[in-house]
């Protein structure tokens, strides 16, 4: 899978963390940098997604607050901040989150690199009651992208 990767300034520690972690489960890192605001990171990693070039997205801030919330700004992301591996393959299995949030002042390596290999393994399970809620949900976007 290809998995766009972005960094602010305080998320930097852990870039080749994450990266190696993604390569060496088989998947395509897809490296778009870094930079001092959180909001171009998120930028970054939400046009990637939104253009096709990756199908996920993993960016990383100090708390993973900042990424997820500009994040969530992209019609059809779904940003979860995840500093724990239920969190990271939950949001997928069951939200069909396609960014996760990381806080590198918040979670150390050894547990990201944990966190990052369970997100990337997730698959979204479809089950009907989820399809349901995503659909409210897609339904509550185009309800506030259609207000004045």
């Amino acid at each position: 899978m290809r998995i766009a990767c972005a960094f602010d300034h305080a998320g930097v520690s852990l870039r080749d963390l994450v990266i190696e972690t993604l390569r060496a489960a088989g998947h395509e890192p897809i490296d778009l940098g870094t930079d001092d605001d959180y909001p171009d990171t998120a930028r970054k990693a939400g046009i990637a997604i939104r253009d096709g070039v990756a199908e996920r997205a993993i960016i990383v801030c100090g708390s993973g607050a900042g990424v997820s919330v500009a994040a969530s700004k992209f019609a059809g992301i779904r940003a979860a901040v995840g500093h724990e591996t239920y969190t990271a393959h939950q949001c997928v299995e069951h939200d069909d989150c396609n960014v996760l949030c990381l806080g590198a002042r918040v979670i150390g390596p050894a547990i990201a690199a944990e966190v990052v290999s369970a997100f990337a393994g997730a698959r979204f399970s479809g089950e009907k009651r989820h399809v349901r809620r995503l659909n409210k949900i897609a339904r509550i976007e185009a309800e506030e992208t259609e207000r004045p």
